[in-house]
C-alpha cells in the first residue's frame, strides 16, 4: 500500500525516548496517525512493510545513521517527505541531508513544538499537490495520446476510400503531382494505369448494389496483391481505379496491366455468368512519364484516352 493512500500517517525516528514522547504527543493531538521507531534499522523495517508519506528522523543515531535511512527511503519512495531532526546542526550535515533528498531540516531542542505538526501538514499538502499534478499530467498525456490517435485516424480517413480502403481520388492527385516532381528532379520514368470494370452497371442491375460493392472490394484486394509496396493503388471513382508505378517504363507497366487483366478475368466472381462475356473483366489504359506527358494533368488525360480506346475496341484489353 502506497504512502499516498494514508495522508495522515507519520513515522518518527529518534534514539532519545523523551524526544519521541514529545513528538508523538504533539502529532497525535493534532490528529495524525503516529508510529515510533527508536533506531534507523527499526524504522526502515517498519517503513518497508508499510511506507509512510511523512518521516521525521534524527540524523545521529547508534548503528545506521539518519542520513543512510533517508537515502534508503528515497531510493524506493522518492515522493516520501523526510524531515531531518538534529541537535548537532552544522552546515555540512544540512548540505548532506538536502543532497540525499531531505525535504526539511529542523534543529532540536525545538523553539516552538507546534512547528512539528505544521511541518507535517505542509509536507502532506505538498504530497497532495504533487499527486494532483501527477493526475493532471497523466490526464493530459491521455488526452494528447487520444488526440494523436484521432488525428491519425482522421488523416487516414481523409485519404482513404470508404468502401475499398484504397487511397482516394484526392490522395491520388496529390501523390501523382509529387511523383511528377520527383521523377523530373531525378530524370526517372514512371507509369500510370487506369482500370475500369466492364459492364459494371449490368452487374449492379442484375445482382444488386451490395454485390456490386463486394465485387469492387474483392477486385481491389486482387490488384493490391500484385503490386509493390512503392506502387500507389487508388479508387479513382465509381468502378474506376488507378495505379502509379514509380521507376517503371511503359513496357513494364504493360506487363503489370496484363497480369491484372488476366487475374480478374479468371477470378470466380459471384454472378459472373450474368455478364455479357460470362465473366467479370476490366479495360486498362496506360501512360508514362515523360514520354506521354510531363505534368499530372496531361498524364491523366493520356491514360484516360487509352482506357476509352480499350473500351471502344472490345473491352477486356490493355491499350
Amino acid at each position: 500500500m502506497s504512502a499516498s493512500e494514508h495522508p495522515s500517517r507519520v513515522l518518527i525516528v529518534d534514539d532519545e525516548p523523551s524526544i519521541l514522547a514529545v513528538m508523538y504527543e504533539i502529532l497525535e493531538m493534532e490528529g495524525f496517525q503516529v508510529t515510533q521507531a527508536e533506531s534507523a534499522e527499526q524504522a526502515l523495517d517498519i517503513f518497508q512493510h508499510n511506507p509512510f508519506p511523512v518521516v521525521f528522523s534524527d540524523i545521529i543515531m547508534p548503528g545506521m545513521s539518519g542520513i543512510e535511512l533517508l537515502r534508503q527511503i528515497k531510493d524506493g519512495h522518492p515522493a516520501t517527505q523526510v524531515i531531518m531532526v538534529t541537535s548537532h546542526a552544522t552546515l555540512d550535515t544540512a548540505i548532506t541531508a538536502l543532497r540525499f533528498g531531505a525535504n526539511e531540516y529542523v534543529v532540536k531542542p525545538f523553539d516552538d513544538i507546534s512547528h512539528i505538526p505544521n511541518l507535517a501538514r505542509e509536507s502532506m499538502a505538498k504530497l497532495e499537490r504533487v499527486r494532483k499534478n501527477e493526475e493532471q499530467i497523466d490526464s493530459l498525456k491521455r488526452q494528447i495520446t487520444n488526440l494523436e490517435q484521432a488525428n491519425r485516424e482522421y488523416r487516414e480517413l481523409s485519404i482513404r476510400d470508404g468502401l475499398t480502403g484504397l487511397f482516394n481520388h484526392r490522395y491520388f492527385q496529390a501523390h501523382l503531382s509529387m511523383e511528377v516532381s520527383r521523377s523530373g528532379r531525378h530524370q526517372r520514368e514512371f507509369s500510370l494505369i487506369f482500370i475500369d470494370v466492364d459492364h459494371f452497371k449490368n452487374y449492379n442491375d442484375t445482382l444488386g448494389h451490395p454485390e456490386g460493392d463486394t465485387l469492387l472490394k474483392t477486385l481491389s484486394q486482387l490488384i493490391a496483391e500484385k503490386l509493390r509496396v512503392s506502387d500507389i493503388l487508388a479508387r479513382y471513382g465509381g468502378e474506376e481505379f488507378t495505379i502509379i508505378l514509380p521507376e517503371t517504363t511503359l513496357e513494364n507497366a504493360r506487363l503489370v496491366a496484363e497480369k491484372i487483366r488476366l487475374l480478374i478475368a479468371e477470378h470466380p466472381f459471384a454472378g459472373r455468368e450474368n455478364q455479357p462475356d460470362g465473366k467479370v473483366t476490366v479495360s486498362i489504359g496506360l501512360a508514362s512519364y515523360p514520354a506521354m506527358g510531363k505534368d499530372a494533368e496531361t498524364l491523366v488525360k493520356r491514360a484516360d484516352e487509352a482506357l476509352y480506346q480499350a473500351k471502344n475496341t472490345g473491352r477486356n484489353k490493355v491499350c
